[in-house]
C-alpha cells in the first residue's frame, strides 16, 4: 500500500488554500483554542504568549517517540515555543512558558518539513504543541505540498482544543496524538490552570476519533493514520487515570492506541504540590496498567 495524504487532494481542489485564509483570521482575532482570547496577535499576546510569528525551538529526527512513529528513520519532530496550558510539572517549561526558540517564516517552516522528508527521510512530520501556530502550519503545508511534500502529519498536542478548529484540520492531520491529562476537572484547574480541561479534551477526542478513527499501521509497522492517546500518570492519581481509561474504552474507537506513561518526575513548580512532588510508584502504575488491560484497551 502506498499512502497518499488527503491534503494533496485538498490542494488540487482549492480547499487547502481556503483553509489557509480561514485560519489566518485568527492571527488578528485569535480564537484558536478554548481560551478564546480574541486578541490581535500582531499587536499583543493572549494566554499562550505567542505572536503571529511561529517559534521553532528545535527540529530533527526523533527516536524517543512511540515505535510506530519512529520506525527506522525517526519521527520528523518540530518543537514549537509557547503553549495554551500552564502545567506545573512541565518538563519543557523553557519552551512552553518562555517561548524559547527562533522565529521562522511560514516559508522557512515549509523548508524544515521538506528537509525532514528529503534529507533525513523521516516517516512523518510531528508538530509538537502546534495549536497556537495552526495558521502558520497550514500555510507552510500549502507551500511544502506544492514542492513535493507528502508525509503523514502528526498533531502532537496537550488536548486543550476547540472543536471548530479541529474541524478545519479535518483532511490535513493524519495522526492525532493528544495528551489526555485529566478526567477530573479540578485537577486540570489545579495543575494546568485550565478549569474546563476535562470537558474540552473529551469533546476534542471524539472529534479526532471521528476524523481518523483507530490507529493504522503499514506492513512495516509504521503508523500512517489514526488516533494515539497519551496519558502521563501522576503520583496519587490512580482514580483519575481509571476515569481516563474508562472514557477511552466507552467513547472512542476500540483500536485507538493508548500509551499509559510512567515517566513522570517532579520538575518546574511541582515541588509546590506535596502530592506530586515525588516519582510515580511502581505499584501505582502496575495497578493502572492492569486496569487498562482488563478494559481491553489497545496499549502501546
Amino acid at each position: 500500500m502506498v499512502f497518499k495524504p488527503n491534503y494533496i487532494k485538498l490542494l488540487k481542489d482549492g480547499t487547502l488554500r481556503k483553509k489557509v485564509e480561514e485560519t489566518k483570521k485568527h492571527l488578528t482575532d485569535c480564537y484558536l483554542c478554548p481560551h478564546e482570547c480574541g486578541v490581535d496577535r500582531t499587536k499583543k499576546v493572549g494566554f499562550c504568549g505567542a505572536t503571529d510569528k511561529a517559534i521553532v525551538s528545535s527540529y530533527g529526527p526523533h527516536f524517543g517517540e512511540e515505535d510506530m512513529l519512529v520506525g527506522t528513520r525517526g519521527s520528523g519532530t518540530i518543537f514549537f515555543g509557547y503553549c495554551n496550558m500552564r502545567c506545573v510539572f512541565c518538563q519543557n517549561y523553557e519552551l512552553s512558558f518562555e517561548g524559547e526558540g527562533n522565529i521562522v517564516s511560514n516559508g522557512e517552516l515549509a523548508d524544515i518539513m521538506l528537509l525532514l522528508q528529503n534529507h533525513y527521510r523521516c516517516h512523518n512530520i510531528n508538530f509538537v504543541t502546534p495549536t497556537h501556530f495552526i495558521p502558520n502550519i497550514i500555510e507552510a503545508l500549502y507551500i511544502a505540498v506544492r514542492k513535493g511534500f507528502h508525509l503523514p502529519l502528526v498533531y502532537n498536542c496537550g488536548g486543550y482544543e476547540r472543536i471548530e478548529i479541529l474541524r478545519i484540520l479535518d483532511g490535513l492531520v493524519d495522526i492525532y496524538m493528544p495528551d489526555f491529562k485529566y478526567s477530573i476537572s479540578e485537577r486540570g484547574k489545579k495543575y494546568s490552570k485550565v478549569a474546563d480541561y476535562s470537558d474540552k479534551i473529551k469533546l476534542a477526542l471524539k472529534e479526532m476519533d471521528r476524523q481518523v478513527e483507530g490507529l493504522k499501521v503499514d506492513k512495516r509497522g509504521i503508523a500512517y493514520r489514526g488516533l494515539l492517546i497519551r496519558h502521563l500518570m501522576l503520583p496519587g492519581g490512580l482514580e483519575d487515570t481509571k476515569k481516563v481509561l474508562e472514557f477511552i474504552k466507552k467513547e472512542l474507537s476500540h483500536d485507538c492506541l493508548v500509551n499509559l506513561m510512567s515517566q513522570y518526575y517532579p520538575t518546574h513548580k511541582a515541588f509546590e504540590y506535596d502530592e506530586i512532588n515525588r516519582r510515580l510508584g511502581f505499584k501505582e502504575y502496575q495497578q493502572a496498567y492492569a486496569f487498562a488491560q482488563k478494559l481491553g484497551l489497545r496499549l502501546d
